[in-house]
């Protein structure tokens, strides 16, 4: 018995390894089962970071559209500056389930990394990006 218990603990610890190394790998993501609950319970913000172009033409409701390409510049202003461009409050670093997506996935990851390495604790990709959401949501 005691023997199954410390297989048990190890396995436990080598799958609480294998969850971080994978997270820092790929970045912290969000399924769309997670973000559906987290959207229903508003507690998540979207940043769609496609091209206006692209957003205008469909995206998920709630979604803040901020091209990817002056995602760095946006996160980085004061926050008096960003609402007026904007529409909307600038997020928090501390804030919570941040999450960023794209069409298909990249710029979204992109968008989350560089969130994070501007100090917002909170950043999430969306992998499977707003074409799943358009396949499976509608």
């Amino acid at each position: 018995m005691l023997q199954a218990s410390g297989h048990r603990a190890a396995f436990l610890r080598l799958l609480a390894i294998s969850t971080t190394v994978r997270t820092m790998a790929a970045g912290p993501t969000v399924s769309l089962p997670e973000l559906r609950l987290l959207l229903a319970s508003g507690r998540a913000r979207l940043f769609d970071v496609r091209s206006r172009e692209e957003a205008a033409a469909g995206t998920i409701p709630g979604a803040l559209n901020i091209p990817v390409s002056e995602l760095e510049s946006a996160l980085q202003m004061e926050p008096a500056a960003f609402q007026p461009l904007y529409s909307a409050e600038k997020p928090k670093l501390d804030d919570e389930n941040l999450v960023f997506f794209c069409q298909k996935g990249r710029r979204g990851f992109q968008a989350t990394q560089l969130a994070q390495s501007l100090g917002y604790t909170g950043a999430r990709n969306y992998a499977g990006a707003y074409q799943e959401w358009l396949e499976k949501v509608g």
